[in-house]
């Protein structure tokens, strides 16, 4: 529950700087129902073909190892985060920190590389999905994120805290 809190949180926050998220100040059944889209919105994205690969990974040259990222592949990413409107610059920059620190890392050894079909050596998208902060999306039931329900913990103009379940 506390890392579904947490993504729900830190999608808030990317969330309410895009320019898909500009909440009005009409309710909060208004402003529920606009978040609540929007989260359904990235998570359905995250789910299609126009998503991005997380860890564009590269390997050693022979497909044995995963010895750093791709960064052509991760550029790419950089360019169809921000073509989606849905995260704020401040978003896609912690991204790119995190991509360029981990490659630099597992270049110089200063993390390990990794066998090929295995689970990175760090946590970062490790073993769920990230978007979610879930491993178990319910695929049997037509349009799952449609299936989110946000509750609102708190909320004012510059920041939200959110929950969410199915």
């Amino acid at each position: 529950m506390k890392s579904i809190t947490l993504t729900t949180f830190i999608l808030g926050l990317l969330l309410f700087g895009s320019s898909q998220a500009k909440i009005k100040t009409t309710s909060a059944t208004d402003d529920k129902e606009e978040i609540q889209n929007l989260i359904r919105s990235v998570l359905k994205w995250s789910n299609s073909k126009q998503s991005i690969n997380l860890l564009p990974v590269l390997t050693d040259n022979k497909d044995s190892f995963y010895i750093g990222f791709d960064l052509d592949k991760h550029k790419a990413n950089i360019k169809k985060l921000r073509e989606t409107n849905f995260f704020t610059t401040e978003f896609i920059e912690n991204y790119n920190q995190i991509i360029l620190t981990l490659d630099r890392k597992l270049r110089s050894g200063e993390f390990e590389r990794w066998m090929v079909g295995y689970l990175p050596t760090f946590i970062f998208a490790n073993d769920f999905d990230p978007w979610c902060s879930c491993q178990d999306v319910p695929y049997d039931k037509p349009n799952p994120w449609d299936l989110v329900v946000v509750k609102i913990i708190n909320l004012n103009s510059e920041r939200g805290e959110l929950n969410w379940k199915w």
